[in-house]
């Protein structure tokens, strides 16, 4: 009789369904959960005064969060070559998403801009949809294109006037800080693939030159870009949100004064849970707090450029190319928001990415994230080689 016993061989390799980044996905997820916190803490009061409810906005952005999980974990299963593909047809998206807010009684106002429209129970910024539709069609186009955006003016001036159409319907939301950072992020993603320097700084100079004459024949923005260069003129009125912010960051000092110990968010801040949710951080903990935080979007955003470096070398160009441009949007909008918070740039309107409460900036923000997953997810068990070089054939 046989006592020897069968072993199962075990597996050489245990498939994983999904390859994804674990560094990347650890940022993300750092901000993400980070920014649950402090934006409990920072709404607490005002969520308790209009709703009775401590925690609405912690819940409404729970919300949020699982629809964004959803959609970047739907990104994992479509192929890029799907989305690249698709790129006319976000364009016609985009556009659309833009004319549709400014419709009467279909766009919904707040303060002043109308920059919403409701789809059931949620108001969804289409700027934010409409921004990432944008960047995946630029991408497609600067791979269909790429000889012509290299040679002749006409391959430059094309995607440049879709993108001036979608920023004139931005600022007529208004909307000038999302105009600024779409703009800002295509002329990133244009450069990287070799657009001509002269076509470049030719259209800089006329779309800073366009944005300055906005701005001046425009009280309302020239009172916004002003009011931040001496904010103590003025301490409650035009510079009332800014010197608010400046006292909460300077409370902070070193080590900040403990989380849920803040003042400023208790109805001395204005939009303490959404545009200025940095300047409680910093009061709440301090400088250290505050470059630790400023520390992980800059790794975040340098993880994405690697991916994007790791795809051009594989010649996956349209990866490449939108990899940047979700890099750049996400890194320059949190410059931006930081900046503001610290007096250094004019109010613009943005919410700091992954952090502050909006629940359309952060369901985007996930499903681009998820879309960054699944271009690392091809590049891992792509077949082709990396930077091989082609041997020489003989004659």
């Amino acid at each position: 009789m046989n006592t020897r016993k069968t072993i199962m061989p075990f597996p050489a390799r245990l498939k994983i369904p999904f390859q994804v980044d674990p560094i990347l996905l650890g940022l993300a997820c750092t901000l993400l959960l980070g920014g649950l916190v402090i934006l409990a803490s920072a709404s607490i009061s005002i969520s308790d005064s209009q709703t009775g409810r401590p925690f609405f906005y912690v819940e409404r952005q729970l919300l949020a969060v699982l629809i964004g999980s959803l959609g970047g974990a739907f990104c994992l299963f479509i192929p890029m070559h799907v989305w690249r593909s698709l790129g006319p047809l976000m364009l016609l998206l985009s556009i659309a998403l833009l004319l549709l807010v400014l419709l009467p009684g279909v766009g919904h106002s707040v303060n002043g801009s109308t920059r919403w429209v409701r789809f059931g129970v949620m108001n969804v910024q289409v700027s934010e949809v409409a921004r990432l539709c944008l960047l995946i069609y630029l991408a497609g186009y600067l791979v269909r294109r790429n000889k012509s955006l290299r040679e002749e003016f006409s391959g430059f001036f094309r995607p440049m006037i879709v993108l001036s159409i979608a920023c004139f319907l931005l600022l007529a939301e208004p909307d000038f800080g999302a105009a600024i950072v779409l703009l800002a992020t295509s002329l990133a993603m244009m450069f990287v693939a070799g657009a001509r320097w002269r076509d470049f700084f030719l259209f800089i100079g006329i779309a800073i030159i366009s944005m300055a004459i906005l701005a001046i024949t425009s009280p309302y923005r020239l009172n916004r870009l002003t009011a931040f260069l001496d904010p103590w003129a003025d301490p409650f009125e035009s510079g009332f949100q800014l010197t608010q912010s400046l006292i909460a960051i300077g409370r902070g000092e070193w080590f900040g004064v403990g989380l849920g110990e803040g003042v400023q968010k208790l109805f001395y801040l204005p939009e303490a849970h959404t545009d200025f949710v940095f300047a409680v951080f910093a009061e709440e903990f301090g400088l250290i707090g505050s470059l630790a935080i400023i520390a992980i979007f800059f790794a975040l955003v340098w993880r994405v450029y690697r991916l994007a470096i790791r795809a051009c070398d594989s010649e996956r160009f349209f990866e490449a190319y939108l990899a940047i441009g979700i890099g750049t949007w996400l890194g320059l909008q949190a410059f931006i928001n930081v900046g503001v918070n610290m007096g250094l740039l004019p109010t613009k309107g943005l919410t700091l990415p992954l952090v502050s409460y909006g629940r359309s900036s952060i369901i985007i923000v996930m499903i681009s994230i998820g879309l960054l997953l699944r271009i690392h997810h091809e590049l891992v068990t792509d077949a082709r080689p990396i930077n091989r070089k082609r041997k020489k054939v003989k004659a």
